[in-house]
């Protein structure tokens, strides 16, 4: 797929937008809403995958450096709010699962001596 030098700086931009919406909704805990926008920012990252490389002007260059530091910052504040959180979903499902490897193991007759 062929892209000009405005649509591949659109798709940046977009991306852009993108994340500072899932910083947002990170920081609100809003985890469906997170979902969605980085199901959308995937599929802007597909778009630019699939594109052939543009070389930009310089200053169009330099707006694209300036979005991929803005979409690196959103990335790193997501993880700062995503990952305790994600440790917790981790701990309940390990929970989870030994108390179902402990109740199978009573259920079977395991125990009866």
């Amino acid at each position: 797929m062929m892209m000009t030098s405005a649509e591949n700086l659109a798709v940046f931009q977009s991306l852009s937008d993108l994340t500072g919406e899932m910083r947002e909704a990170a920081q609100g805990s809003e985890w469906d809403r997170l979902a969605g926008l980085e199901r959308r920012c995937a599929a802007l990252v597909a778009q630019l995958e699939s594109a052939e490389a543009v070389r930009l002007p310089q200053d169009m260059q330099r707006q694209k450096v300036e979005l991929i530091h803005k979409i690196l910052a959103d990335d790193a504040a997501i993880r700062e709010y995503t990952e305790p959180w994600i440790r917790q979903v981790q701990a309940l499902l390990g929970t989870a699962s030994r108390s179902r490897c402990v109740r199978q193991a009573y259920e079977s007759g395991a125990w009866n001596f």
